[in-house]
């Protein structure tokens, strides 16, 4: 790939990765390793600026003069026709911090830790019932999905066996097909009258669960309009499974790749919390860059000025392999020490279910390289035609 630094470079195709593996594109190096921004079109709206480096990459998602809310008002670009707009994503402080306030208290690390023995059963029941019907089984079906729709599912009060229903609608938020905008519009609308129809049970019946404390918000404070409350518990119901159910696979593979590493994590358990922030670090969930944030003034971004009204996309897993910060970039380390990764993200938009993603995943390798310490993987098919990658199906055998 070429890359050019003066005022007008050559605009190059994004994204670089391809769907069915988990490497990441040699673009990404050349890009930080050059002027650190490259000017990218995706296969929707506008032409936008990519950002690779660290330092960059947390300007980008932290300082207030990038916004989120400005794609509101610009063709943002994008993988699909259809335009995510509205909800906690949308928005920037203050909005975002009156409704991110409204679910942190449910997501705190105390809150969250005290789920890790429910979790951690939960993980278990899954194997024993897998392993009871014997090998090979796929691990997506019968583990790395239920774990944590289950886990979303009864903190926010949806019930576990609507799944089918809503993991439809699920990929149809996260999906780059060739929906059309209406037809990406209309699967929302019926996402959206589903929440209606339960929130509506919750006003009549109130039980002990996010979406009853989020609807007494809305009722007795007026904190959040009725459409921001139903976007809220979408987004969370989303975000709070599909991303921890493409990591578990993703985790697998990558480790099976690394001579040792999952003997190792079997012999020593306690390295499982330091091998899921490398994980974190080293395995790139998203298939390009993630929402574009838009710029309210000229910022300059390493050699690059950005100019006011130009979006930047982040490469969180270029960020994430930046020699100036990571020694050894490319290498899957248990003794690296704490690691200032963002795979959750960074600033105001950083991911309000880390704590809980943390230990499901910190569970699942856990129970995975407990009982299954000769793990082997026989086929996978993987998704294709969204913005994450993984596994949809993946047999294993033990």
């Amino acid at each position: 790939m070429t890359l050019s630094l003066d005022p007008t470079p050559e605009v190059v195709d994004y994204p670089f990765n391809r769907p069915d593996n988990l490497e990441l594109a040699d673009e990404y190096a050349a890009i930080r390793q050059g002027p650190g921004l490259a000017r990218v079109r995706l296969p929707f709206g506008e032409i936008g600026w990519l950002a690779t480096r660290y330092a960059d990459a947390r300007t980008v998602l932290a300082d207030p003069r990038f916004s989120r809310a400005e794609s509101v008002t610009h063709d943002e670009p994008r993988m699909r026709e259809g335009r995510q707009t509205g909800g906690i994503l949308s928005v920037d402080p203050p909005d975002h911090t009156r409704l991110r306030v409204l679910v942190a208290k449910a997501f705190t690390v105390k809150r969250i830790e005290a789920l890790r023995a429910t979790v951690k059963a939960l993980c278990q029941d899954l194997i024993d019932d897998a392993m009871a019907d014997g090998a090979p089984t796929d691990i997506v079906d019968r583990f790395a999905l239920p774990l944590p729709v289950q886990v979303i599912c009864e903190l926010l009060g949806v019930p576990t066996s609507d799944r089918p229903r809503f993991r439809a609608w699920s990929d149809a938020a996260l999906s780059t097909t060739s929906m059309t905008a209406d037809e990406y519009q209309a699967s929302r609308e019926e996402f959206r009258d589903y929440m209606r129809g339960l929130l509506a049970i919750k006003r009549e019946t109130p039980t002990d669960d996010l979406m009853t404390a989020l609807v007494a918000a809305r009722d007795e404070g007026d904190k959040l309009t009725e459409l921001e409350l139903i976007d809220l518990c979408n987004g969370i119901l989303v975000a709070g499974h599909e991303t921890t159910a493409s990591q578990i696979p993703n985790f697998v593979l990558y480790l099976l790749a690394q001579q040792g590493s999952w003997k190792r994590l079997h012999d020593e358990p306690e390295l499982i919390p330091a091998a899921v922030e490398e994980l974190m670090r080293l395995v790139p969930l998203g298939l390009g860059g993630g929402q574009a944030r838009y710029a309210t003034e000229d910022v300059v971004l390493g050699d690059v000025t950005v100019r006011a009204g130009e979006p930047v996309l982040v490469a969180i897993a270029a960020a994430n392999r930046d020699p100036e910060v990571f020694d050894d970039p490319e290498t899957f380390d248990l003794e690296r020490g704490r690691t200032p990764h963002i795979g959750f993200g960074h600033g105001a938009h950083h991911c309000l279910g880390a704590a809980l993603a943390r230990l499901e995943l910190q569970e699942a390798l856990a129970a995975l390289t407990r009982n299954f310490p000769d793990l082997a993987v026989t086929e996978v098919d993987w998704k294709t035609e969204m913005v994450v990658r993984g596994p949809k199906k993946m047999m294993i055998t033990w």
